[in-house]
């Protein structure tokens, strides 16, 4: 019995059970993942800086106040903040291996994502017929440098989901898996809460 204790109670024992941990008790993939979004912030925030800075610079039009339509900004704003209620949901059913349904709401994801892509193109249409493109101005180059990089990252979060669900679909993420899901999903909300500083700062404030 005691030879039996020592075996359970060795360091081989419990090294493959924390293989993945760190001493923090997160999983390496997360804290990784953490560390990840931690540049990305500061990475948006200094493109959203820049903007700051140059928005009331511009010496030619179009100016921010002759183009922002702020009704439209807060539907495709909203879109994408109802996409993290389907992000979470998809998590949920994960975790009660109820694959058809998490497949459901992870294309619920993909799809608000992409009325949020129309929206916005649409806007930068309308923009760039009223003369605002990447070159025009100060205020249009990093305007559609933030705002098109924050696009980017929406594309790049859409097809992970596809990924995601086809995998779920394959049987590759069990519930005892659902960290790759959740991960995803904190990219997903990370870029979500990006976009609700930049709707403030850029589209409510004047």
């Amino acid at each position: 019995m005691a030879h039996t204790a020592a075996v359970h109670d060795s360091p081989d024992a419990h090294a493959s059970h924390d293989a993945h941990a760190t001493n923090t008790g997160i999983s390496n993939f997360k804290l990784g993942f953490w560390t990840f979004l931690a540049s990305e912030c500061l990475f948006f925030g200094t493109l959203i800086s820049t903007y700051m800075v140059y928005k009331g610079s511009a010496i030619v039009g179009p100016y921010p106040a002759d183009l922002f339509d702020i009704l439209h900004t807060t539907l495709s704003t909203t879109i994408l903040l109802f996409s993290s209620l389907a992000m979470v949901l998809a998590l949920h059913y994960v975790h009660e291996a109820k694959r058809n349904v998490a497949i459901g709401w992870l294309f619920a994801v993909i799809a608000m994502g992409g009325a949020f892509l129309y929206l916005e193109f649409q806007s930068y249409l309308k923009y760039i017929g009223y003369g605002l493109t990447l070159g025009s101005s100060t205020f249009g180059s990093s305007y559609y440098v933030l705002t098109g990089t924050h696009k980017a990252h929406v594309a790049v979060g859409m097809i992970w989901m596809a990924i995601l669900a086809w995998r779920i679909h394959q049987g590759k993420i069990p519930p005892s898996k659902s960290d790759q899901v959740e991960v995803a999903g904190l990219y997903w909300h990370f870029v979500d809460i990006i976009w609700i500083v930049i709707f403030t700062l850029v589209y409510l404030i004047p």
